[in-house]
Order: C-alpha cells, then sequence, then structure tokens
C-alpha cells in the first residue's frame, strides 16, 4: 500500500476586502512559485473565493473576517504569512497558530523582528517586499492577472460605471457619473451601472439621470464571477478607488480612476498607460468619512469626460459588433464586499 505523504501547509492572512485581497496577488503569486510543494491557505473572507480561485495563488480559502481568531485545524503551519498589517494584533493571531516561522513586518509590540513598514508606499509594492526581503524570494508588482472566468459576461465591449463605494468619502457624486454615463451613451457606446445589492438605488439614480433604460442597472444583479467576467469583457470602466477598479488592473481594462481621499500612489492602478488615476489631493484625508473627500469634488466632470474620450478613441479599433445591450431578468445578487476595511 502507498503512504499518502501529507503536503506541508502555509497561511497566509488577509483577511480584508476585495481590492485588498487583488492588491495582495503579486506577493501571493511569488509565495506560490517559491513554495509549489505547499498547501497554500488563505485566511479570508469566503465572499471572495470565486476570485481567488481565478488567481491561482492559494490551494485552500479559511473563512475569516477581520481580527478574529483563525480556525485553523491540524499540524501547525510551516509558515505564516502576514498580509493583513503591521501588528501587533495580526501577528499575535498568528503566533497562536504556532508556526515554524512568522512572516510581517517588524512590531515590537508583538516582539517580531521584520522588515520596517513605511507608511507612504504603494500597496502591492508593500507585499512584495515582505515577501521578498523576508524570504529571498523574486516578486513581481506588475503580477495583477486573474485568470478570465468561464463565465460568459452579460454584456461585452461595455462602459462600466461603477459609482458606489465601501464608504460616502470615496463616492464621487451620482449626478456626476451621471453626466458622464449620458455623454458615454450619446457617443454611441453601451453603458452598464455596476454595485452591490446596497447600491442598486443610487445605481438607479444615475441610470434615470444619465437616460439609460432600466436594463443598464445592474447593481444588485450580478454575482462576483459575473462581475468579474464583465469587467474583463468592458471597454472601460469608470469608478472611484474601489475594488472594481483593481479588477481592471486584474484585467488589463482601460480604466478612469476617481481618487480620494487616499492618493493613487497608495492604491492606484498600474502606470502602464491603460489606466488613468485623478487625484486632486495634498495629504490623505479619512478613507471612512461620511461625506464626499474634497480632494473627490474637485474633480471636475469635464476632465473625467476628456480621458474617457480619450481612453475610449484608444480602444476604437475593436470590432464594434462586439457590443450589444445588456439583458434583462434576475440573476445572483452580487456577493456583497468592503474594497477597504480598516485594519491596524
Amino acid at each position: 500500500m502507498t503512504r499518502r505523504v501529507e503536503r506541508h501547509r502555509l497561511v497566509v492572512l488577509r483577511a480584508l476586502g476585495l481590492g485588498d485581497f487583488l492588491t495582495g496577488v503579486p506577493a501571493m503569486r511569488a509565495l506560490r512559485h517559491a513554495c509549489s510543494e505547499h498547501e497554500i491557505v488563505l485566511a479570508a473572507p469566503r465572499v471572495i473565493e470565486p476570485l481567488v480561485r481565478l488567481s491561482g495563488v492559494v490551494d485552500t480559502v479559511l473563512d475569516t473576517r477581520g481580527l478574529v481568531p483563525i480556525a485553523w485545524s491540524g499540524e501547525p503551519p510551516e509558515l505564516a504569512v502576514n498580509l493583513h498589517g503591521r501588528g501587533p494584533e495580526s501577528h499575535r493571531l498568528l503566533a497562536e497558530l504556532a508556526p515554524r516561522r512568522l512572516v510581517a513586518f517588524g512590531s515590537p509590540a508583538a516582539g517580531h523582528e521584520g522588515p520596517e513598514w513605511t507608511a507612504d508606499e504603494h500597496e502591492v509594492r508593500r507585499w512584495c517586499r515582505l515577501v521578498g526581503s523576508a524570504l529571498h524570494i523574486r516578486t513581481d508588482p506588475a503580477d495583477l492577472q486573474l485568470r478570465a472566468p468561464a463565465t460568459p459576461p452579460i454584456v461585452s465591449n461595455a462602459v462600466v460605471i461603477h459609482p458606489g463605494a465601501a464608504y460616502p468619502s470615496r463616492r464621487w457624486p451620482p449626478d456626476r457619473f451621471a453626466e458622464v454615463a449620458r455623454w458615454v451613451r450619446q457617443h454611441g457606446h453601451t453603458v452598464v451601472v455596476t454595485g452591490g445589492p446596497d447600491e442598486v438605488k443610487v445605481a438607479e439614480e444615475v441610470c434615470h439621470a444619465a437616460g439609460l433604460p432600466p436594463s443598464a442597472v445592474l447593481a444588485g444583479r450580478t454575482d462576483l464571477r459575473e462581475l468579474a467576467a464583465l469587467v474583463a469583457a468592458a471597454r472601460l470602466v469608470v469608478c472611484g478607488d474601489t475594488g472594481v477598479a483593481h479588477l481592471a488592473s486584474a484585467y488589463s481594462t482601460a480604466s478612469v480612476v476617481l481618487f480620494g481621499p487616499t492618493a493613487p500612489d497608495r492604491w492606484g492602478p498600474p502606470q502602464d498607460g491603460g489606466h488613468v488615476a485623478l487625484w486632486h489631493g495634498e495629504g490623505t484625508g479619512d478613507p471612512w468619512g461620511a461625506q464626499p473627500d474634497p480632494a473627490l469634488l474637485r474633480i471636475g466632470t469635464d476632465e473625467v469626460l476628456g480621458h474617457v474620450e480619450e481612453m475610449l478613441a484608444l480602444g476604437s479599433t475593436e470590432s464594434e459588433s462586439q457590443a450589444g445591450e445588456p439583458l434583462d431578468g434576475p440573476l445572483e445578487s452580487l456577493l456583497e464586499v468592503d474594497p477597504r476595511a480598516p485594519v491596524e
């Protein structure tokens, strides 16, 4: 009888939202390459598992939300990697699993020595630097790509308008999104408006003000796979600093992203010419504020439309025959995810 050899396991803590997971993909992909014989367990909300599967960076998702004890079973992990925060709470959660080694930023309060946390570092590069320096492995911050879902897109070659965000401070006013959507529709492009179940009202407000048909409202009508398929097949994404912006980066879909209160040098898309990041701030505001951030309000519709027109012109060589109207009828509800939850 052949004896089964148990795989060594390592655990990665990133128990946050959609955008947080996507910015951690390059670091996790480096771990995947370096630890190909290990079972990699991601402690994260199970709601994002469909996209985790499309990344190919982990084997198992262990449902974990925020700074709560990790429901680990079996032998302690060979390696625990903290991609959640700088400690001490998240460090202690992983230390409780008794890993052979903990990879994390230095935290005197947790009694852990590690690389120094840099506050103004881009989120993607931050985690690549951590795993690269601690494990002496090569990382590529540009390695953001996901596989396209097998789910066919609801509509292809559309301009996706996403007016929502996890907190009001990151939400550009609906009437400005409506003006953008109206211009795009008037210039012959298919427009859809996306969002979660709690963003249906604002999506309907944008569509009504823009003169779009009710079928253009996809908020609350797509699950996470369908949203990913839609973005992967889109002509352009226009949104704030939220998870959908990171989906556009993951699928190399052109995007115009409106930033405030946090600067794009912290959470912005790749600077590869395929994305435009608009920012008129002078520092970091409150990412969890109850009112639109002043830096976000300084972005005018004329400025956005100028970039939208430019990005659509760059993609004008694509076949217009791919365009179509969004489908009517019930779809699965969007899995609600917070693109950036507060951490330590």
